[in-house]
């Protein structure tokens, strides 16, 4: 028995391919930096000649642009960049969660949530590499050493939340770490916050830190995970608690 004729429209047209050429080129202009937000498209007829394609294809290409929110298309058929690169996206996506955050504390939790997530994930990268650990995680370290010898409370908060943002970069996930970095004021943020619940000195949280770092450098991933998942838990605790203290002096005003 012969096989059956697959029907016409089974595979991918010519006019399908040409479409997602455009789209792919036009695309990487934009994510690096050839074409800047507020750039203007040059015309459908002028882009169908360059790639030698029909204005319909062109036109396919452009509004999957649309939809993925790197251009508009504007009155008088105009299309302009509207986004340089996920850079901007995330950066515009941190100022919504600080509008959230002042709106809902729950936010806070979710936001510590996704913290955790993010720093014991990036371990696995980091303890796979060639370089577990790099020179701005040392000298994040060694700054928090340094305010724990002084008894600078502000400069170890800063140390710390340089620490975490540090390992995040180190792991050479370009991605994790424009998230990470969008986010950092306001985890610096929380860090301040929780820090400032009495219960550690400087000297145990400065420890807490050596071992994770000693255990990335060491590649013991599961260890590493395990502390790091302990550290947040706390700060998340430490950050109700502040939380609630705040609020209490609040209504007592």
């Amino acid at each position: 028995m012969s096989a059956p004729t697959p029907p016409a429209n089974s595979a991918p047209s010519s006019r399908e391919r040409l479409h997602v050429v455009v789209l792919s080129a036009l695309e990487e202009r934009i994510l690096v930096g050839d074409l800047q937000v507020g750039d203007k498209l040059a015309s459908e007829s002028q882009i169908a000649r360059e790639f030698g394609v029909s204005t319909r294809s062109v036109r396919e290409a452009i509004q999957a642009l649309e939809t993925k929110g790197l251009v508009q298309r504007r009155h008088g058929g105009h299309t302009t960049v509207v986004r340089q690169d996920v850079n901007e996206f995330i950066g515009s996506l941190a100022v919504t969660v600080r509008q959230l955050l002042a709106t809902e504390p729950d936010y806070l939790r979710q936001l510590m949530e996704a913290r955790r997530m993010i720093e014991t994930e990036v371990i696995d990268l980091l303890v796979a590499s060639e370089t577990p650990v790099d020179a701005e995680v040392e000298a994040a370290l060694d700054a928090m050493r340094a305010a724990r010898d002084s008894g600078d409370f502000d400069g170890f908060v800063n140390a710390d939340a340089a620490f975490h943002l540090a390992l995040v970069r180190c792991s050479r996930n370009r991605i994790l770490a424009i998230m990470y970095e969008n986010f950092a004021n306001l985890i610096n943020e929380m860090i301040q916050l929780s820090s400032r619940v009495p219960t550690k000195s400087l000297e145990e949280a400065y420890t807490e830190h050596e071992e994770i770092f000693a255990r990335i450098r060491d590649r013991n991933g599961p260890g590493a995970k395990a502390l790091m998942r302990q550290q947040i838990a706390r700060s998340a605790e430490y950050l109700r608690i502040a939380i609630e203290k705040e609020l209490e002096e609040d209504r007592n005003v």
